[in-house]
Order: structure tokens, then sequence, then C-alpha cells
């Protein structure tokens, strides 16, 4: 459970309504750590519930973005620049708290966060299991949209994630890697690693950075 206040805000947007779920740090908060979902599911993932419950004790207010097409009830994304679309729109609500902005993701949502943050002016980028390229094609890269970001990034990738594994990554790529972990973090058995224990390794390395980013 987060230590933070809970509270739902609707936001009108061009793509439609979206909703941030705000997770507010119970002491003066530092930043503002916004987090978008991914094409596959919703702000449900395992990561970024993570992050939410684990961010606001160390002085950082999550706010976990839900696209239009999510809080519609579709089942299938839109096109990207649709997804660009609805989060800069809603960009002005995640600045109201009068604090510097962390622009992240997941997937899909780590890709809308990379293209936009230079013109939104977001302090920096978190991309949580970068989709650097689809499956199998690692020639279709989508390097140049994260490297392109122009603003400090951090990628957290699963060791066996399919659309881009650690080594793929560019050089000089600032990565933390969840070892065993696949494209939604899951992590078999085997490893002899529970969800909890990569979960925390995660959100220990997201503190680690946002800590040197704001000391």
């Amino acid at each position: 459970m987060s230590t933070g206040v809970n509270e739902s805000e609707t936001v009108a947007t061009p793509a439609g309504d979206a909703r941030i779920s705000w997770y507010r740090a119970p002491v003066p908060a530092r930043a503002v750590v916004a987090v978008g979902h991914g094409a596959g599911g919703g702000i449900e993932a395992r990561d970024l519930r993570a992050l939410a419950a684990a961010l606001p004790g160390r002085g950082y207010t999550v706010a976990l973005v839900e696209q239009p097409w999510r809080v519609a009830g579709k089942k299938v994304a839109p096109a990207p620049k649709t997804l660009d679309v609805g989060w800069t729109a809603l960009w002005p609500a995640l600045e109201k708290p009068g604090l510097p902005v962390v622009a992240g993701g997941r997937s899909a949502g780590a890709r809308v966060a990379c293209r936009t943050a230079r013109e939104l002016g977001a302090h920096a980028v978190l991309a949580l299991s970068f989709p650097l390229h689809p499956p199998g094609r690692p020639e279709k890269s989508r390097a140049d949209e994260l490297t392109g970001a122009g603003v400090p990034t951090l990628v957290v990738q699963g060791g066996r994630d399919p659309f881009g594994g650690p080594a793929e990554f560019p050089d000089g790529t600032q990565l933390r890697e969840v070892a065993h972990g696949d494209h939604g973090f899951a992590v078999p058995k085997k490893a002899g690693v529970t969800e909890e224990e990569s979960m925390a390794r995660l959100t220990a390395a997201v503190v680690e950075w946002l800590d040197g980013l704001f000391g």
C-alpha cells in the first residue's frame, strides 16, 4: 500500500478524457513522477503499482496516468500520435503541484514520454520496459526515440525482455536490469526470485536515480 493519499482526477484531452491517480508524498515532495501504462494493459501493472507504493514515502509524488482509450474501455491502443496528443494535453495537470515533473511510462508509455519530453519541458524520463524493437525484429529499432529524449533518462529493463534485452541498448544508456524479468517484469519460479524481491530492486534503482537528480 502507498503511504500517500490516493485521489483520482479526470482531465479532458482532444483524444477523450484521461485519468490521473495521484499518490502524494506525505512529506514535502521533491518532484512528481508521472507514469503512463503500455498498449496491452493499464495502471494495474506490477511495476507501476510498486512505484506508487514505494516512492511517496521517499519524497516523490506519483501520478499514474490512464490514456483516454483505456478510460473509455477500449481494448486496442490508438496510433502513437494520438497517444502523444493525450499525454501532451494532460501535462498541465501534472505541473499543477508546482514541482519538477519526471515523465515516465512502461512500454508504449515509455515511448510517449521519450517523444514528448523535450517539448513539454520534462525534467527527466523514466522508461520502464522500453520496447527497443518488436520481438524478433531487432532491425526495427526504436533507439532514436530513446536517445532523442533530450533529458536525463533511466531505462529499467527485464533481463529476458523480448522487446530488447539490456545488452541491446545503445552505448551510454543509463540502464538498470531486473534479472530474469520479461516485458511485464514477471520472473519465472525457477529463477528463485520472488515478485516482491524483483519489484524491490526495481523501486530501489528508481529511487537511487531520482535521489541523484533531486538530492
